[in-house]
């Protein structure tokens, strides 16, 4: 029998017991009926007792084991978390980086364009002038030929002088 409904048999018993005369707190019972229901239930109170302290033990180490499952998975998690914190860390600072030094090679490249272009410019400018120096010195040269022409200085007595220009 379980030790509760022993219990509660005790009670049971102490409620039905008759009351001393002229008292309503004490009363009467068979001391031997009393004395073997208690005996009875000291009896099984041992083995309930430790079955329940079993249990109690069981239910203390499911639970270390729980905290201690649970203290992996937060350990992996917080492991994790700052393994991806850091590699969207380095993700983010790859990106500017790299945004960094595009915008670097295209400030370059157009600073390297204005200065091919100044150079082109100044190289053509150059050209010019000399072409221009060039094209005047030979139209004055024609000029010069035709104006001979002209007035007959390219016969044939007159080569033994020096050209004029």
């Amino acid at each position: 029998m379980d030790p509760l409904d022993r219990i509660d048999e005790i009670i049971e018993l102490v409620q039905e017991s008759r009351s001393v005369p002229m008292s309503r707190t004490n009363f009467m019972f068979d001391r031997g009926e009393m004395i073997e229901r208690l005996d009875e239930l000291r009896s099984e109170l041992p083995s309930e007792l430790r079955k329940a302290a079993a249990v109690l033990d069981e239910r203390d180490r499911i639970i270390e084991a729980g905290r201690r499952e649970a203290d992996r998975i937060i350990s992996e998690g917080e492991t994790e978390h700052a393994r991806l914190v850091s590699v969207n860390e380095i993700t983010v600072s790859s990106e500017h980086e790299g945004a960094r030094i595009i915008a670097e090679a295209r400030t370059e490249a157009q600073r390297l364009r204005e200065e091919v272009d100044d150079y082109v410019d100044t190289a053509l400018a150059n050209f010019e002038q000399f072409l221009t120096r060039a094209l005047a010195s030979i139209e004055r040269g024609r000029d010069k030929m035709h104006a001979l022409r002209e007035i007959g200085t390219f016969q044939g007595e007159d080569s033994e002088r020096p050209l004029p220009f």
